[in-house]
């Protein structure tokens, strides 16, 4: 059984959606022990014992930020957003590069739209609130 529905479908939590159901839309991002993963493609006994943190265990300052950005239309796509958000602001704190990252030894530098379209290319989101979704990221990662 995939960790996605043993979220949704056992633990009753079904805030983390299921998209595409093959890893290629990013809605169903979680966190486990806060690296960003597409639940969809994990299978629940992998991560027994693990801390996996889904959009109803979310306090995060990002939340905020999407309102005020308008970084979601629809809102389906907005739980995995966010967590994989949250796991790339915590990626790129750690200094891990990204295909976009000019200069792989600077890293931990200020991320610019290019830098966040490309670590969050993982998350669609149907309706096209990409700027919004970057104009939040940007926001927080000041």
């Amino acid at each position: 059984m995939s960790l996605l529905d043993a979220l949704r479908e056992y633990l009753g939590l079904t805030g983390t959606k299921k998209g595409c159901d093959q890893g290629a839309c990013g809605a169903c991002t979680v966190l486990v022990d806060g690296r960003r993963i597409n639940a969809c493609l994990a299978l629940a006994v992998q991560y027994q014992g693990r801390e996996i943190t889904t959009i109803e265990g979310v306090d995060h300052p990002l939340q905020e930020a999407f309102v005020r950005t308008d970084g979601f239309q629809c809102g389906y796509c907005t739980p995995g957003q966010i967590c994989s958000a949250i796991g790339m602001l915590a990626e790129h704190k750690e200094g891990a590069p990204s295909a976009a990252t000019e200069h792989l030894a600077d890293t931990g530098g200020e991320l610019d739209e290019t830098e966040i379209r490309e670590r969050m290319s993982g998350n669609l989101c149907r309706c096209g609130a990409y700027n919004g979704i970057v104009s939040a990221i940007k926001e927080v990662a000041k």
